[in-house]
């Protein structure tokens, strides 16, 4: 008989209002001294400034590390390590979405594993936690702040790297909607579909659990029910507040449930193009839901159910198709591209693509196992 574990991190705060609590939280942990693992950005728009008031005020140190791309690479991470080291921080506090997430875990995985971070590809190779990383959100997506994955870039193989460990778990998770505000529409849409493949893939993942189960159907009717007024009116906390929950509780299940195809898949192109995660996800879905289908049907008719699909009379195919079409009809509503050839990608780079996916830790757990003729008629279908 099969047992499983469950991951996330000690404490996390949830709500409108929440990031006021950070630092007397990082006070009553006894941390003196922060890398800040941030991008450009959010420093030039002041979103930034929120946290380091806070910080003054408890007279916790910080030095700020900005430099995070929005596909972390190997670099990204040995240079943040380095002033890491400079100035003798104790902890990381990651600020931002799932690529200063990332970034920071990467950081402070190395810092005390040693090596470099390609040491650590797969699953669970280090020996020892992290350095303590506080991760605080400000996009509804990637729930990086709160899971045992962390992906960077290697520029050499042009390759997205799958860190699955849970010395990777972040000890204090904050989602403050009111830092999410400022979202632009683009944005927010692309880490809404994230959040929703997340949700989805691990929903029909082959290692679901009723733990997961719950927290990948809340997360998907959450979704449905507020993505787009997030994308339509970027101002309505109400409907940041929900995704802010959504993408927390498909982090919930995904970070023990696993993912599948999509996400080995859209981390080539990450990799290959350095083009955005959530983007990928959302042209991938319907494309590996379809292919799913012939094992996982049955899975389909609670999402159809959560998300308001009449389903009586339905053969569980249809409700499946149903589904899907559902998924497409969201993407097309809140201005996600409709193939991958709109975003840059060549189709004569199918089949090293589809090679690399293969060889991801995150198609483990997809219920329809493929080969690469399989992976390859999928990138096709999505262009």
């Amino acid at each position: 008989m099969k047992t499983y574990r469950f991951f996330m991190p000690p404490v996390s705060l949830m709500g409108i209002g929440c990031l006021k609590d950070v630092g007397t939280e990082i006070k009553s942990l006894g941390y003196k001294k922060a890398l800040i693992v941030t991008d450009k950005v959010l420093v030039e728009i002041g979103l930034l400034k929120r946290l380091t008031t806070i910080l003054d005020e408890e007279a916790i140190e910080y030095v700020l590390f900005d430099e995070t791309k929005p596909n972390p690479t190997v670099k990204n991470v040995e240079d943040g390590l380095k002033m890491l080291k400079e100035n003798n921080c104790d902890f990381l506090i990651s600020f931002g979405g799932g690529s200063p997430h990332d970034c920071a875990k990467a950081i402070g995985l190395v810092a005390t594993n040693g090596g470099s971070i390609k040491d650590y590809e797969g699953v669970n190779k280090s020996k020892k936690p992290m350095l303590p990383l506080v991760a605080i959100n400000t996009t509804a997506g990637t729930a990086s702040e709160m899971t045992r994955f962390s992906i960077i870039t290697d520029e050499d193989r042009q390759v997205k790297m799958a860190i699955v460990d849970w010395h990777v778990t972040p000890i204090l998770a904050v989602n403050d909607p009111e830092l999410m505000i400022n979202m632009p529409k683009s944005l927010t849409a692309a880490t809404g579909m994230d959040a929703l493949t997340h949700a989805i893939e691990a929903y029909v993942s082959t290692d679901a659990t009723p733990a997961t189960d719950a927290a990948a159907l809340m997360a998907i009717e959450l979704i449905f029910k507020y993505l787009k007024r997030a994308v339509e009116n970027g101002n309505d906390i109400e409907a940041r507040d929900k995704m802010a929950y959504a993408e927390y509780l498909a982090g919930v299940a995904f970070n023990n449930a696993g993912l599948g195809y999509v996400h080995a898949m859209a981390h080539q192109l990450g990799g290959f193009y350095d083009l955005p995660h959530g983007v990928c996800n959302a042209v991938l879905l319907p494309h590996v839901q379809s292919f799913n289908m012939k094992v996982a049907a049955k899975r389909f008719v609670d999402i159809a159910r959560v998300i308001g699909i009449t389903i009586e009379g339905l053969s569980e195919e249809k409700i499946a198709e149903e589904v899907i079409e559902s998924i497409k009809k969201l993407s097309r509503e809140i201005g996600i591209p409709k193939g991958l050839k709109e975003l840059g990608a060549k189709e004569e780079d199918i089949k090293v693509l589809a090679e690399n996916a293969l060889k991801d830790a995150c198609g483990l757990t997809n219920p329809q196992r493929a080969n690469l003729e399989d992976i390859m008629s999928i990138f096709k279908a999505a262009f």
